[in-house]
């Protein structure tokens, strides 16, 4: 699942719906305003559900600030805070060169809801 920071950071509850009996990110306004539909397997909106519960949120951006107390609050996060996110975990992985570039056009390879490439890239949670 790619989303770019401005997309992360405006997601809202309206844009996780089912498609083709898999859950996925819909109606994404992307770059030159293209409109995208990004795949999600089921173990990510587990994870996505487990947030939203933990941090009491039931409408508007999913992804918002988190307090010293662990308490959400303001309305959502920013694109320069999803970069240092994803910046200190990449570092954790032992990526030490980041570049956020690598888009569908780059990999040469289109999207599919069923049976999307996503669904199985080695960081699925260990049950």
């Amino acid at each position: 699942m790619r989303l770019r920071r401005h997309e992360a950071v405006n997601l809202e509850f309206s844009h996780v719906q089912q498609r083709e009996g898999h859950w996925a990110i819909v109606d994404l306004k992307g770059k030159a305003g293209h409109t995208r539909t990004v795949p999600m397997p089921g173990w990510v909106k587990a994870l996505l559900d487990e947030w939203l519960q933990t941090a009491n949120l039931t409408a508007g951006k999913l992804f918002r600030r988190v307090n010293k107390n662990g308490n959400a609050w303001g309305d959502r996060l920013t694109e320069k805070a999803v970069w240092h996110v994803v910046r200190e975990h990449a570092r954790k992985a032992g990526i030490e060169r980041l570049a956020p570039q690598t888009t569908e056009r780059y990999l040469g390879c289109r999207q599919r809801i069923r049976g999307a490439v996503n669904y199985c890239i080695g960081i699925e949670p260990k049950n």
